[in-house]
């Protein structure tokens, strides 16, 4: 098994190092954008040489990326991967997302097939279709998935397309990533022109069926007209807050407030480039947006949406740099794919978070929420159960 790359010191007692550990342990803890639960340290070399080996095959950047992602899953299914298993039990994570992609029919149909079978033949992985599957399984000692997407850019122009996705089980879905498309505008685009009609009608529908309306990579005025109009909490699920770091990825005090006057949360990301500026930016940057936003709309409304490390080979993560610019990021935003943070390069890393918050001061309720508890409720008050 792969090497971890190690504790942070916070500085803790030896009391509070075991007030963390029985936080991790009691809490559910939940991702709300869990991209692993592996990453590039858990890619052998012969699984390095498939996804090098596809590369040189198709010269297909966004298919090579997408093989790499789903190559752990591959070899888990067939018990070549013991690593996908012992990284999410490693990590201390109840529940974490699974990423339906909705580029083409092609692609919502391979990324279901993919996320069923993770369901059917890994007996600890359930799915989840309401709140109550999370606490049965933290119960239980298995792991949850939960079906989101990040993006409806790649769908047909019409509402009649969530109930197809809530027949399959997706539960929370991003409006936009970045750029502007027919729901809204994106946080990235230069124009920021709120929902359109159409996205107005998706909210709406997306209330009726009990889908959480998630606007991470959405523009400031599409997030607040969300806010304003949708009928149940919306959340970001992975984003961090511009008065801490001024990025477009960031949410600025005004979002961040109408979010939260939803009920919703607001999930902080571990991207280290979308937090701090400079080199070896480490785990101590994803606990400033943290305390931000809880003193400034509450820690009820705090939630952890990691997006990052990535489930990539280091050759796939440098290629990602070219591939982002396709996904509506710019020179300036900084994008630098094979940096993580130091001491969350890895997800069994994760309860580093729970460490973090002890050294900051956090009740044990609020550790507790800031985990998993806030978004737990998010998905009783939205899914039910």
């Amino acid at each position: 098994m792969a090497l971890v790359s190690g504790t942070f010191d916070f500085g803790l007692t030896a009391a509070q190092e075991e007030r963390a550990a029985r936080l991790m342990a009691e809490s559910v803890v939940i991702d709300l954008l869990f991209q692993g639960p592996v990453g590039y340290r858990s890619f052998t070399p012969a699984m390095e040489a498939e996804v090098e080996a596809f590369w040189t095959r198709t010269h297909d950047l966004g298919g090579t990326l997408t093989f790499a992602r789903a190559l752990p899953v591959r070899k888990a299914l067939v018990g070549e991967s013991p690593d996908f298993q012992t990284c999410w039990e490693g990590s201390g994570i109840t529940a974490g997302n699974r990423q339906f992609v909705l580029d083409s029919p092609a692609a919502m149909a391979a990324s279901f097939a993919l996320h069923t079978a993770q369901f059917d033949r890994l007996p600890w992985l359930r799915k989840a279709l309401c709140a109550e599957d999370l606490r049965r399984a933290k119960r239980e000692g298995a792991r949850v998935g939960f079906l989101t997407t990040q993006d409806t850019t790649g769908i047909a122009r019409d509402v009649g397309i969530l109930d197809v996705l809530h027949d399959y089980g997706v539960r929370l879905m991003g409006l936009t990533y970045n750029s502007q498309n027919y729901v809204g505008s994106g946080c990235t685009d230069r124009s920021d022109g709120g929902l359109t009609d159409f996205g107005l009608a998706f909210v709406r529908r997306m209330n009726e069926l009990r889908m959480v309306v998630d606007t991470a990579h959405s523009g400031r005025r599409t997030t607040l007209d969300c806010c304003a109009l949708s009928r149940a909490p919306v959340v970001a699920t992975h984003t961090a807050a511009r008065g801490v770091y001024a990025h477009d990825r960031g949410k600025s005090d005004e979002e961040l407030r109408a979010i939260a006057a939803t009920g919703g949360v607001i999930g902080v990301l571990a991207v280290p480039f979308f937090l701090a500026p400079g080199e070896c930016v480490t785990i101590a940057a994803m606990l400033d947006p943290i305390d931000y936003i809880a003193t400034l709309v509450g820690w009820r409304h705090v939630a952890i949406g990691t997006d990052w490390p990535l489930q990539l080979t280091k050759s796939a993560l440098r290629r990602l740099d070219e591939h982002s610019r396709a996904i509506g990021f710019r020179p300036e935003h900084g994008i630098d794919s094979v940096v993580n943070l130091v001491c969350f390069d890895d997800y069994r890393d994760f309860p580093n978070i729970a460490r973090g918050l002890v050294a900051r001061g956090y009740s044990d309720e609020q550790v507790a929420g800031i985990l998993g508890g806030n978004a737990l409720r998010v998905f009783g008050e939205v899914w039910g159960g």
